[in-house]
Formats: C-alpha cells, sequence, structure tokens
C-alpha cells in the first residue's frame, strides 16, 4: 500500500464523539469516529513528534533568515 500525501483534515464534534475527515493529495477523504481519549492521544503523539523535531525545524529557520540577510 503506498503512502499518500495529506492535503487536509477536520475534526467536528457529534454528540459524545468526534469525527476526523482526511482527505489525501488526489481529494479522496476517508472518515473516522474517535471518542475523546483517542482525540487526546492523536494530539499527544502530534505534540510529541513536533517537539522532538522542533530543535531541527528553528535551525532551518534561523538558516534562512540569515541567508536573507
Amino acid at each position: 500500500m503506498a503512502i499518500k500525501e495529506l492535503a487536509t483534515f477536520n475534526i467536528v464534534r457529534k454528540g459524545e464523539d468526534y469525527r476526523i475527515t482526511i482527505e489525501d493529495a488526489n481529494g479522496d477523504t476517508t472518515e473516522y469516529t474517535a471518542d475523546y481519549d483517542a482525540l487526546d492521544l492523536i494530539s499527544e503523539a502530534i505534540d510529541e513528534a513536533l517537539d522532538s523535531d522542533e530543535e531541527e525545524a528553528l535551525e532551518v529557520d534561523e538558516d534562512e533568515e540569515e541567508e536573507e540577510n
């Protein structure tokens, strides 16, 4: 199975759960239902991934600023 490129995603509360809609670069959409705990786990995973890459991302931004000046 080929990895698809994420285009957009949307999270909407529906009653006690949440509906997550993910659209890929080809326009194909997939919907998921998640409860609060599942959404919280997704949020934590995103935070961890961003935190681990934050220093590298900041270095890239600083390098770009130096090139512009």
